[in-house]
């Protein structure tokens, strides 16, 4: 037994250049694209009559297909490289897709890009390279052990012979069955972002096209002269961006476990019905301070003009963004901003994390030696950002147990899981209730804090974990987060009940940039106050 094992892994099997591709293709189709014909059987077989025969043919039709992709991908001299990095590449993609629910489009693959270390080797562990090595690394290693026959010109007419094949392939199936196809294919879009690794091959080259193909667009500056409005008060303004934190989990959502404890003492008003811009911080951070609304964000537009930051700061209010996250996503790029450095010297952190109390102590820091009379300071948290949870609150602060202390969350029962994201959103509290402390110690005539969450997150409903799924097929739990408001101005009667009033009503972040603008004071072009969330409630205080 080990000696064939032995030979097999050392012995050297003579092939031609198609026939590697159709092996290869062959793999592709029964080892990574098991959730596409599974999902494409189930879409298939809603309606009355069910045409097996289509359904039969599916697979044989993406062997085809992915036959002449990979052929023209290694483009016949690249051919081992491309296919056997495409191998390893999948098996990290099926991965992420079977245990998570992780679809690849070009938000989600933004997503990644924009990620730091430390994110990304929180979802190292050992199930993940248990499965890349069975899956990727040594088929690819087996797959290295073929040796293709034949000179570039014998390549070339295996490529041709290979690809005329595979087009009779596809013409043969795709004509007696191009209605099922069609209709299939037209009711369920999702269905081709399963087929791996094309999808995200697909995704790659739109965000490439998108970021470094297109020209760059010209800087637009909306609003040459905004500025603050007739008032001698001085003025503090926190907004706190919440990391990963779903609406569905908040006490004061109606949540049965008490994981709001603190913030309800200080009188804070909770926003029940806010949706997110998008379902990954890369998307829903930079729109929820642009003008652009979600239907029509683009983060090439975006990007190329002032967001609420830029015209609050040119209006004279000092305005500072303080991360404890990956990035601002370029929000912050024209203001003046800090990242916390997880340095161990710091209890608060561990060299690669800080718990969101550093933000206590990096605001009091900020505001004892500033002089501003009027401030907006952005407190970007690490939240609840998973899958490794159980590193978003320290040990004592393990409200809700048993906990689950591993990154392959899709491991643990789900009352660990829940627990373990649970006291994120507990220590999400505390840490926003000494924010406010903060504040009403603040010598500032006008102080508000808002809080909004960038997306939510799934914990294992319909088999979807994290977050990232296409906006269009998100459920609930990634697009309803949590909205939380106070205010010096709230011990005002009249003030309060219209807030208390307006909280229930539906927004979105499509309101943050207008609401920011009216909390700061600000006259603009770019204001529009039917989307300013308090204007109602400020010209009746």
């Amino acid at each position: 037994m080990i000696m064939q094992i032995k030979q097999l892994f050392t012995q050297k099997w003579h092939v031609s250049y198609s026939q590697f591709v159709w092996l290869v293709s062959l793999y592709f189709v029964i080892a990574f694209n098991g959730l596409f014909l599974f999902n494409t059987l189930e879409a298939a077989s809603k309606p009355e009559h069910v045409n097996w025969l289509f359904i039969a043919s599916v697979p044989f039709f993406l062997l085809a297909l992915t036959a002449m992709v990979l052929s023209w991908l290694s483009l016949i001299t690249f051919v081992k490289p491309v296919l056997l990095t495409s191998i390893v590449v999948s098996s990290l993609l099926f991965y992420a897709t079977l245990n998570y629910g992780v679809i690849f489009d070009k938000s989600m693959l933004q997503n990644i890009l924009e990620t730091n270390s430390g994110e990304a080797f929180s979802y190292l562990n050992v199930q993940v390279i248990a499965f890349i090595t069975v899956l990727g690394v040594l088929p690819a290693y087996l797959f290295c052990r073929f040796k293709i026959v034949g000179n570039f010109r014998v390549r070339l007419k295996s490529f041709t012979l290979l690809n005329v094949t595979a087009f009779i392939a596809v013409a043969v199936i795709a004509v007696p069955f191009y209605k099922d196809y069609a209709s299939v294919g037209r009711n369920n879009r999702q269905l081709t972002s399963y087929i791996t690794p094309f999808a995200f091959y697909t995704a790659g080259y739109k965000y490439l096209r998108d970021n470094y193909f297109y020209p760059p667009l010209p800087f637009k500056v909306l609003d040459k002269t905004p500025h603050l409005l007739a008032k001698q008060q001085s003025s503090l303004t926190i907004m706190v961006v919440g990391e990963t934190a779903r609406a569905a989990n908040f006490s004061l959502q109606g949540y049965n476990k008490q994981t709001n404890q603190y913030t309800p003492k200080l009188g804070v008003k909770y926003f029940s019905d806010v949706s997110s811009c998008g379902t990954a911080t890369a998307i829903s951070v930079p729109c929820m301070f642009s003008r652009l609304d979600r239907n029509h964000y683009d983060s090439r537009i975006a990007q190329s003009q002032e967001n609420a930051l830029d015209i609050i700061q040119r209006s004279g209010v000092e305005v500072t963004w303080i991360d404890n996250n990956s990035s601002c996503k370029g929000v912050c790029a024209r203001v003046n901003s800090q990242t916390v450095e997880p340095t161990k010297s710091n209890p608060l952190c561990d060299g690669r994390y800080c718990f969101d109390e550093v933000l206590v102590e990096e605001l009091a820091a900020k505001l004892a030696k500033s002089s501003a009379k009027h401030q907006l300071i952005v407190l970007h948290m690490i939240g609840s950002h998973g899958p490794t949870y159980y590193r978003r609150y320290p040990e004592k602060d393990s409200k809700f147990l048993p906990d689950c202390p591993r990154s392959d969350i899709q491991n643990c029962s789900t009352e660990q899981l829940t627990n373990t994201y649970d006291n994120t959103i507990a220590y999400t509290d505390l840490v926003l209730s000494k924010l406010i402390k903060l504040l009403q110690n603040s010598p500032a005539d006008d102080k508000a804090l808002l809080y909004v969450s960038d997306h939510g997150e799934s914990l294992g409903e319909k088999g979807l974990y994290l977050h990232g799924f296409p906006y269009a097929l998100a459920p609930k739990e990634q697009t309803h987060v949590p909205m939380l408001f106070w205010s010096n101005k709230l011990a005002d009667t009249r003030f309060n009940q219209c807030i208390e009033q307006q909280r229930n009503h539906a927004f979105s972040h499509d309101n943050i940039f207008d609401t920011l603008l009216g909390l700061t004071h600000i006259q603009s072009t770019e204001y529009r106050p039917e989307q300013d969330i308090f204007n109602t409630c400020s010209t009746q205080s």
